[in-house]
């Protein structure tokens, strides 16, 4: 019998470990079939899931137009490269991989200096930390690892990097200062917030490039934006004021202002002048835009949700025409005034005008030329009209003549015998000792003495020569100019600018202080205060509120088509001087004076009649000291009026500071007969030429909404 074979089968635990992977894989394929088969839509929704933002986009800014209609201040269309950064941001490393791509197609700076100074060592720090994250890590302590915060700690980092380190790459390479230019532009953007990464002379190759290439510049685009631009270059533009550029944005010191009114971080916004003022109405209505974005936050589609809407447009009360003739006559003036006396008028740097209407508060021109002495050349710096204050002068005895009524101290008529007067060791007078004196013939003959006396009477001093004041009331100080301050003169004239000056109040109460503030030598105004002051004299009383913008309209696709009113701003009284009627007819008679026979007759002569001129003239001592020194001596000039008399529509402020003593020019007098020559010339023009000076029309009544006219306190 042969062997019996053995018989051969799998070991039991080997059987159940087959067991158990079956059921394993099992369940995994029943578990896929119900994903699959049961959840495969759900699934892959999941997968497509978008998440759709809203933001909102700038649009145009409205226009300003002259009172005529003209376009002064427009928007130009300029090619603009923008970068909208995907909701949560991107990284810095993939910000400098568009950077390096778009660097292709557009140079961020055509100048090479220019080039130079966009890039600053804080960006070159940036750049090498890209490359090196872990060596700058490790520079940092334990301590500021564990104290600081992720903020903290990266700019610890760059304080600790060197210029060795960054030097290690070609500074003076273009292309890499391109690259790191435009990196420091992209890292400038907020999540879905369109920002500008080149709108200045963008060629239409770089447009061209940057649109083709599209697909592989993932936030990049390229479209049509516009940029502010004064019509008449310069002319009005310190009062126009200027816009933040997109990447300034808005004022960090007032970003959550801005921020709950709708506005994105880098908006243009106004910041000062009529942009500042009108931001409201100059802002527009923003194109809302709803963006798509998938789970990486990349953006895959927008699409507008709300129209945008240009900003309104402002209708100004300035003549731009003569604007411009009124500031080359101040340019012409100062500069001739400069050249044609050196020595005595050394110290003489400014000029500056206001041309009003009366009894709307328009101002029709407002102007102001400065000379830099330095680099020897002339400026339009018409912002000093409301920033500047200085010592006007006689130009505001019309106020003190009133002061005198109204606290019935002198009556209409009196008398009072000019000749010098002496306080203690003192001794002050008029220009020349005119004998008896009315009221009248204190403004024609511009009398000193006649002031004094108001001031020391209403004061209720004693007055004897050669000895002190005595019995001298100090609250007579603010007694005179609460009555100043009813004309315009120490406060507000309540001009719609975003700041003007009040002027500088004296602050050494002195008997023979009060003397010198009753002639005008002593506090200070501006001319914008003595434009609102002589308007007031000129409007029988009633201080109106001096307004640069007329009307606010809505916008047009068409420039040259003006779009109908939304508001319309009328005169508004700010108030009625308190003081009888007949005192004030007294200081009209008493300025028509000082042209025909005063202290402007001769300077003026026929011109006086045939515009039917009133106001006053002025000079204030302006010594000029340096380290305490006496360097100079000089005078202000000025000079205040309007015409006609007898029914005033236009009123002035020229005020000429530092002017050189004993020179033989009159600067206020050649530029006063000039502009009142411009202004009644164009008038003459226009009626000649049937142009029609009033834009309101009856389609636009019926939306007109008036600003009622109040009277204030």
């Amino acid at each position: 019998m042969g062997k019996k074979k053995k018989k051969s089968y799998l070991p039991f635990r080997l059987n159940i470990l087959f067991i158990f992977v079956f059921a394993l894989f099992s369940l995994l394929i029943l578990q896929l079939g119900v994903v699959q088969i049961l959840n495969g839509e759900e699934a892959q929704k999941e997968i497509k899931k978008t998440i759709d933002t809203n933001t909102k986009l700038p649009v145009p800014r409205g226009l300003m137009y002259d009172r005529f209609g003209r376009i002064v201040l427009d928007n130009e269309p300029v090619r603009s490269i923008t970068y909208t950064p995907p909701k949560g941001g991107d990284t810095a490393e993939k910000r400098l991989e568009i950077a390096e791509k778009l660097a292709n197609f557009i140079t961020i700076e055509s100048d090479e200096e220019e080039l130079l100074k966009r890039v600053r060592e804080r960006d070159k720090k940036e750049y090498w930390f890209l490359f090196n994250e872990e060596d700058a890590q490790s520079r940092l302590t334990s301590e500021e690892k564990e104290e600081l915060t992720a903020g903290e700690q990266y700019q610890a980092m760059l304080d600790k990097t060197t210029s060795a380190d960054y030097n290690e790459f070609d500074w003076n390479d273009m292309d890499l200062l391109n690259v790191v230019a435009i990196k420091k532009e992209l890292d400038q953007a907020f999540e879905l917030s369109p920002h500008v990464v080149k709108n200045e002379d963008v060629s239409a190759e770089e447009f061209a490039m940057v649109a083709e290439h599209l697909y592989e510049l993932p936030g990049i685009d390229a479209s049509n934006d516009w940029n502010r631009r004064t019509v008449y270059d310069d002319t009005f533009k310190n009062f126009l004021g200027r816009i933040s550029s997109s990447n300034e944005g808005i004022p960090r010191d007032n970003s959550d202002f801005y921020l709950t009114r709708g506005y994105s971080r880098n908006d243009r916004v106004g910041l000062s002048g009529l942009e500042q003022q009108y931001e409201s109405e100059l802002r527009g209505l923003k194109e809302e835009v709803q963006y798509t974005t998938d789970k990486t936050g990349a953006v895959v589609g927008m699409q507008s949700v709300v129209d945008g809407q240009s900003g309104n447009d402002l209708i100004l009360s300035v003549d731009i025409e003569l604007q411009q003739k009124v500031d080359q006559i101040v340019r012409e003036e100062l500069e001739a005034a400069v050249t044609e006396s050196p020595e005595k008028n050394k110290f003489l740097e400014d000029a500056m005008v206001v041309m009003m209407e009366p009894k709307t508060g328009e101002i029709l021109a407002i102007s102001g030329a400065h000379y830099d002495r330095e680099n020897d050349e002339y400026r339009d710096e018409s912002f000093r009209v409301v920033y500047d204050a200085h010592q006007p002068g006689s130009a505001i005895k019309g106020s003190t003549i009133l002061a005198g009524f109204e606290s019935g101290v002198i009556n209409i008529g009196e008398s009072i015998y000019d000749r010098p007067i002496k306080i203690a060791e003192s001794v002050k007078s008029s220009w020349r000792n005119l004998g008896p004196t009315n009221d009248i013939r204190a403004l024609e003959q511009s009398s000193n003495v006649y002031m004094f006396h108001i001031a020391m009477r209403m004061a209720g001093a004693t007055y004897q020569y050669g000895e002190p004041l005595y019995n001298f009331n100090w609250d007579t100080f603010q007694t005179m100019r609460n009555y100043f301050h009813q004309f315009g003169l120490g406060v507000e004239t309540g001009i719609d600018l975003p700041f003007e000056s009040t002027g500088v109040v004296g602050t050494s109460p002195m008997a023979g202080n009060l003397l010198d503030f009753s002639i005008g030598q002593y506090d200070t105004y501006t001319t914008l205060q003595l434009a609102q002051y002589v308007s007031t004299i000129a409007n029988d009383g009633y201080r109106v509120r001096p307004r640069l913008v007329k009307e606010v309209r809505k916008p047009e696709p068409e420039k040259e088509k003006l779009g109908p009113v939304i508001s319309s701003f009328n005169t508004e009284v700010l108030n009625k001087i308190q003081m009888d009627d007949r005192y004030i007819s007294r200081v009209q008679e008493g300025f028509v004076d000082v042209f025909s026979k005063g202290t402007a007759a001769n300077a003026w002569g026929d011109r006086a009649s045939e515009y039917k001129m009133a106001g006053k003239t002025g000079t204030a001592e302006n010594d000029i000291y340096e380290n305490r020194a006496l360097v100079g001596e000089t005078e202000n000039l000025t000079l205040v009026g309007y015409s006609p008399y007898d029914n005033p529509e236009v009123a002035f402020a020229i005020v000429v500071p530092r002017n050189g003593q004993n020179t033989g020019l009159n600067p206020h007098h050649t530029i006063g007969k000039r502009i009142m020559d411009a202004y009644y010339e164009l008038k003459e023009a226009r009626a000649k030429d049937g142009i029609n000076l009033d834009l309101s029309s009856e389609d636009n009544d019926e939306n007109e909404e008036e600003i009622t006219e109040t009277e204030a306190e």
